[in-house]
């Protein structure tokens, strides 16, 4: 005798019941669980009695009550013939559970409302997860909102001293005759100017509606780097270290100006910093084109580091690699950024003792 397909629908829906992952519950038209499958029981921690013994507004968190009632009502008018919300239950030992809900109705063959079918997805972890995100969303935003007052103060307190210095500065050059001849004090006069400048590109780098990648400008790369050896000039020759500029002086790059300068300094401050007092130091920088990015080299014969122990965090905030007053683990982590935010990458080549090789690709302009 064959299986009618009644019987096969029947057994069918019984299988998806009982053995669903997910909690499935036929509703009456009172409210009342009717069946409740073992996800459900699992899900929300009461036995099949318990639930039995109750409706379903009795477990449903309050907050959600009404949306709920309001989709049940237009689901029995015909006005729609499923709907979908997320809601919260109350488990059996008091917590709340987040659930995606689906609900559809269940006709007679005469087109009236038999029961309804629920199915109830746990999503708790996936709440909990967005909270926290939302949650270190707004704190990064008032951390931002900090770092912006903190700039504004800073940079309108520099700029005063700045001006202080220039001040300062002509005093002497009409006070002490010949100064202006002097290597040292012509240094100091370029250095404030530097200042200043820099301190007009971090202006425009902490406006809130600055975008590295959209504020791009093609560039001189040996410019920057002549620029940022003479500021520095003082430190390499305290360090007895020799900097040697083999940057093409032809070469423009796709640059943020403030962003570029920031990267050759750290490059160069750090190779000074760590360079070998056993030998004479010295620090290369040249350039080489590869496809569509220009590789600025920076060659030093300093301490090196062991990248066998370090090579994947190298870049991290907070990284030190060798015992020095100064080190703070910074300096590559902004490099690293400044770099990306270009829209060009950093690498590292490195021996203990023998010196290191960073290679910074940026786009050709």
């Amino acid at each position: 005798m064959p299986i009618s397909l009644p019987f096969i629908k029947e057994k069918l829906f019984e299988n998806i019941f009982n053995n669903a992952s997910n909690g499935i519950a036929i509703v009456g038209l009172d409210f009342s669980w009717v069946k409740v499958n073992t996800s459900l029981m699992d899900l929300l921690g009461y036995s099949e009695e318990e639930f039995y013994a109750m409706t379903f507004p009795d477990i449903t968190h309050k907050d959600d009550l009404d949306a709920d009632m309001e989709q049940l009502g237009q689901l029995l008018k015909g006005e729609i013939d499923r709907y979908q919300i997320e809601k919260r239950y109350f488990h059996k030992k008091g917590e709340i559970i987040w659930a995606l809900l689906s609900v559809s109705l269940q006709l007679h063959e005469d087109g009236t409302p038999l029961y309804f079918i629920s199915q109830i997805v746990d999503i708790t972890k996936r709440k909990e997860m967005l909270w926290e995100m939302n949650a270190i969303t707004e704190i990064m935003k008032n951390q931002n909102e900090k770092l912006i007052d903190f700039a504004n103060i800073a940079t309108h307190d520099i700029r005063s001293h700045i001006g202080n210095l220039g001040l300062i500065t002509g005093f002497m050059e009409e006070e002490v005759e010949g100064i202006q001849d002097d290597g040292n004090f012509k240094m100091l006069k370029e250095a404030l100017i530097q200042l200043e400048n820099t301190l007009s590109h971090l202006n425009e780098v902490r406006k809130e509606e600055f975008n590295g990648r959209g504020h791009l400008k093609a560039l001189n790369l040996n410019a920057f780097v002549v620029k940022v050896i003479y500021n520095i000039n003082a430190i390499a020759r305290h360090e007895d270290c020799e900097i040697i500029n083999e940057v093409d002086g032809t070469i423009q790059v796709l640059a943020v100006p403030i962003y570029l300068e920031s990267v050759i300094l750290n490059l160069l401050t750090n190779a000074i910093k760590y360079s070998a007092t056993k030998r004479n130091s010295y620090i290369r920088l040249r350039t080489i084109i590869s496809d569509d990015f220009v590789i600025l080299e920076v060659i030093d014969n300093g301490l090196g580091i062991d990248l066998d122990k370090h090579r994947h965090n190298i870049f991290q905030l907070k990284q030190t690699f060798h015992h020095h007053k100064d080190s703070r683990g910074v300096g590559l982590f902004i490099t690293k950024n400044h770099v990306e935010t270009m829209g060009g990458k950093i690498e590292v080549e490195s021996q203990v003792d023998e010196g290191s090789t960073f290679s910074v690709f940026l786009q050709e302009a």
